[in-house]
């Protein structure tokens, strides 16, 4: 039986978001607040200063999905505090419960995503043989992408979005990794800072660019291994998801499907976000009732 488990990584430090030199003079103290001092996830963009995770969580159990893992990082307790500190809690019906993801002493940030979804997995047993989405707390994604990795028949898959349909600035757009998949939609290579001629390359063989904003199904027997033994990556020092992911499809070709969609992500890195998001929540989630759903 599907556990439909999704697993939240919300255990980074933000310090992009903590950066004071990217500070936006229209966005209001309480907002400025919650950005130095708590997840990025919890920061109040929402009507009434309701948290960015909530949205996410909304469109969480509209999909379908029942089981919530958090990771949560070991300093910071804005999550437990909001959504409660129980074994299991409960938010618009779905059934909450946390991972902590542990800074090592000689390291003054986490290990990275990777580390962060060990955390979760290494934890749970309910997820042995089994298979779960995983995604960003600082992403919104739309129910059609959460209900798509839910109900898929693939053990492993991700979605491929079509960069075009993101409205964000080109340059921070250009900085996306991007895919490279196989003629059936397999997932071939995840390519940080691609050049200008193989951003062509890709165009011409697949007619659009497409993109990992981090949302993936795994089969818990095939990816826990490369999660538990992932190199760090050369320049940032961390053990990221995306090489985990790389060293399992190495192995196992066309164990991961891709699915193209072509739609915007909401993304809350840094203070500059803040109001952007703020104006897609306002017109987005107008008529969203959560005490109903």
């Amino acid at each position: 039986m599907k556990s439909k488990t999704i697993i939240v990584l919300a255990g980074g430090i933000s310090s992009r978001m903590k950066n004071p030199t990217h500070v936006n003079l229209s966005v209001d103290d309480k907002l400025l607040e919650d950005a130095n001092k708590k997840s990025k996830a919890m920061i109040g963009v929402g009507n009434g200063y309701r948290p960015f995770l909530d949205y996410l969580l909304f469109n969480v159990k509209k999909s379908g999905y029942q089981n919530v893992i958090i990771v949560i990082g070991e300093k910071d307790n804005s999550i437990k505090q909001y959504y409660g500190s129980n074994v299991v809690n409960d938010f618009l019906g779905l059934k909450i419960t946390y991972a902590t993801q542990f800074i090592p002493s000689n390291r003054t940030k986490p290990l990275g995503t990777a580390d962060a979804l060990f955390s979760a997995v290494k934890v749970s047993d309910r997820l042995k043989d089994d298979e779960f989405t995983v995604c960003n707390s600082d992403n919104l994604y739309s129910v059609d992408a959460l209900t798509l990795m839910l109900n898929t028949k693939y053990k492993n898959a991700m979605i491929n979005y079509d960069r075009d349909g993101f409205e964000f600035e080109n340059e921070r757009v250009e900085r996306f990794a991007i895919t490279k998949i196989d003629g059936e939609g397999f997932l071939l290579d995840i390519i940080e800072k691609p050049s200008a001629e193989l951003i062509d390359e890709v165009i011409d063989q697949y007619g659009f660019v497409g993109v990992s904003m981090n949302i993936f199904k795994l089969n818990y027997n095939m990816i826990y291994s490369f999660l538990e033994n992932v190199e760090f990556h050369r320049e940032r020092n961390e053990k990221e998801l995306p090489t985990a992911i790389k060293n399992m499809i190495d192995k196992f070709p066309q164990s991961l499907k891709t699915f193209k969609m072509k739609e915007h992500v909401p993304d809350l890195t840094s203070k500059k976000d803040i109001i952007p998001v703020k104006k897609y929540l306002l017109k987005e989630f107008a008529k969203s009732n959560f005490e109903n759903e």
